[in-house]
């Protein structure tokens, strides 16, 4: 069954070389070895401004955040000093972002409660938008990334991601039923449904990349867990696995940990993430005219 799937998905390109040397610190979690997981994979990197290697964001910015959920782009593009407006479904988190980034710049911000179709926002508003891990809860993709084109101004950069089809099938095995109804995962994307979601809307892709075995394995062995104590999660699905993790992930994260500091753990990694990802990620961008700057945007 893993090998059909495997046949009809194109392969990822090849990860980015990380910018950081392979010496893991010590991991207190799951969540922990996830991040420093992402830091491998080109996330984060404060000292270039890139939320993801070939994603920069400076002063000159204004970030658009599509369902910001806890805020982390967001507040990446905080740090680097651009402008950010961000948009969630759930009025508790834009309030609670809104704060965060009140107490931490001068520079303008909107936080907006949205189901963003439509966007209550101008068109051509943002240099920056980023949607990550919001279009596999969404019922008509497509109407939803011509309001995200809507957004951009010409020459805007777009980071896209959605849970992997290879990882989802697996979960749909032994995650509760309701993972896989409204409103948390109703779409599926394989790699050739994503590319063709992003260029049909007029994107240029300009990076492709597959990230997070750690996490797809977490994940079913957080499922495992839950099933294997009797617990029923049909009412209380969530998109993130959050603490406190069962004992089974705690030891996966150590095990992941120790595969990282072998000499070739980077190599083995990138493999694993290339073979079975937790996400497919997009770089791409909107195209501009030949004369038009491509320089940073103010707020709406």
């Amino acid at each position: 069954m893993i090998g059909r799937w495997l046949r009809r998905l194109r392969p990822l390109s090849p990860p980015m070389p990380a910018p950081v040397t392979l010496a893991p610190p010590s991991v207190g979690s799951p969540r922990d070895c996830g991040l420093q997981d992402a830091v491998l994979d080109g996330w984060f990197l404060g000292d270039s401004g890139e939320l993801l290697k070939g994603f920069a964001i400076g002063p000159d910015d204004t970030l658009l955040d599509v369902g910001c959920g806890e805020g982390v782009a967001t507040l990446f593009a905080v740090r680097q000093g651009a402008s950010v407006i961000f948009t969630d479904s759930e009025f508790d988190k834009v309030r609670d972002l809104a704060g965060q980034v009140q107490a931490q710049s001068a520079k303008p911000s909107l936080g907006v409660v949205s189901n963003s179709l439509p966007l209550p926002l101008a068109e051509g508003c943002a240099s920056k938008i980023v949607c990550m891990e919001v279009l596999e809860h969404v019922e008509h993709p497509e109407l939803f990334m011509a309001e995200l084109v809507r957004m951009g101004r010409p020459g805007a950069q777009y980071l896209l991601s959605v849970p992997d089809a290879v990882g989802e099938q697996l979960q749909q095995g032994i995650a509760p039923p309701a993972y896989f109804q409204a409103p948390n995962h109703i779409q599926i994307f394989t790699r050739e449904r994503f590319t063709e979601l992003v260029e049909s809307v007029g994107l240029v892709i300009e990076h492709r990349q597959g990230n997070g075995f750690f996490w797809v394995m977490g994940m079913i062995f957080f499922w495992a867990s839950e099933r294997a104590a009797g617990r029923d999660l049909g009412g209380a699905v969530r998109d993130r696995i959050q603490a406190p993790y069962p004992p089974l992930m705690e030891s996966w994260a150590r095990t992941w940990q120790d595969l990282l500091a072998q000499p070739d753990g980077l190599a083995i990694k990138q493999l694993l993430d290339q073979f079975m990802p937790k996400s497919q990620v997009i770089i791409a961008r909107k195209p501009a005219p030949a004369d038009s700057s491509s320089t940073g945007a103010t707020a709406c």
